[in-house]
């Protein structure tokens, strides 16, 4: 039988982008399976999604009262394992185990090629991961593009860093002939943000020629105006929908034809596996994680940032018929259940040497 941990999972928020999903995801799975879970985070988001059975703990938003309260937690409490998401909370939760002088097995979780771009703490997560090094037992990437940057970029040591995929609850399949039968709507999820490169698929969008093409968009973020005054631009108001912030992909993908992941750069791309889940062809720009997910077998891959070559892709796949059987295996191995058994393991065997 497995022995049953204590374990501290820490990163920005309960719950909004991919990462602080993936921490929920995790963090429910593993109490579920019996672990007690505490869930620390600087801020509480409104569609968290974190079960009840989870302890939850809001440290705030300034870094020095994060990692203080923090320090605090790791002196009062005995973790068998404790991991951070995302480079910056990754380096409060170390200062925090310094300041303890907790020896508890400490891990790191990266979730973006682009993350030491975010601040100065997300900077030193990166420039100084051969200084850190010392403090974290491994060091885990959810992709093999970010494992091999961490270790040849960034001075990762290559014997203490992995892969894990990120655990994706996977979507109800839809037959061919449901996804035949529906009208040609491409659907994309994600936030709206430059990195997701939604103002390339608009572009794309206006150039199809399949007849009475709809485009529908979840998501929600920073560049929604922009997209929104693109659109008036290209005179395709009546024909694309911005339906804000949803609580399931399957909103969207529910009543798409074809998806389209359009990023500049995807360290993994969840909203990928989903599409793949409910039996949608893919088209996606040629990034390191999609490129990852689908393969070369799965979906169709288009240069980054080419709205023609996007669009051209996009009415193909419109124009073929659908079918769902290799996407939805392919989507299996990304499932949340097999995420969670990585992850059960690392942690389990770290909390044994501990």
């Amino acid at each position: 039988m497995m022995r049953k941990l204590d374990i501290l999972l820490y990163t920005r928020a309960s719950g909004g982008g991919g990462a602080e999903r993936v921490w929920a995801i995790l963090a429910n799975g593993l109490a579920a399976r019996g672990h007690r879970v505490t869930f620390a985070f600087d801020e509480t988001t409104a569609n968290d999604g974190v079960d009840p059975t989870v302890e939850t703990i809001e440290v705030g938003e300034r870094h020095p009262v994060a990692v203080l309260r923090l320090a605090r937690l790791l002196r009062t409490r005995h973790f068998d394992v404790i991991a951070g998401a995302v480079s910056v909370s990754c380096v409060k939760l170390a200062l925090a185990k310094v300041l303890a002088l907790s020896r508890t097995p400490l891990v790191f979780s990266y979730h973006g090629f682009e993350e030491y771009k975010t601040g100065r703490l997300s900077a030193v997560g990166f420039y100084a991961l051969p200084a850190l090094a010392p403090l974290v037992r491994r060091f885990v990437g959810v992709s093999d593009g970010i494992v091999r940057a961490l270790v040849e970029r960034w001075h990762a040591p290559e014997g203490r860093t992995e892969r894990i995929y990120n655990p994706v609850p996977l979507l109800a399949a839809a037959s061919a002939e449901e996804i035949a039968a529906r009208p040609p709507i491409v659907g994309a999820v994600g936030r709206l943000s430059r990195e997701k490169g939604m103002d390339v698929l608009v572009d794309a969008f206006a150039r199809l020629t399949t007849p009475g093409a709809i485009l529908v968009v979840g998501g929600d973020g920073p560049e929604r105006e922009r997209l929104a005054e693109q659109v008036a631009a290209l005179g395709i108001d009546d024909r694309v929908r911005f339906l804000g912030r949803v609580s399931s992909a399957a909103e969207v993908y529910g009543q798409s034809r074809v998806a389209a992941v359009p990023s500049r750069t995807e360290a993994f791309g969840m909203t990928t596996v989903e599409a793949l889940s409910v039996g949608l062809g893919v088209v996606a720009s040629d990034c390191e994680g999609s490129r990852e997910i689908l393969a070369g077998r799965y979906g169709t891959l288009v240069p980054v940032g080419d709205a023609a070559a996007l669009a051209t892709a996009l009415d193909r796949a419109l124009a073929t018929a659908p079918d769902p059987g290799p996407g939805v295996s392919r989507a299996r191995e990304f499932s949340a259940e097999a995420g969670l058994d990585q992850w059960e393991r690392l942690f389990t065997g770290l909390a044994a040497t501990d």
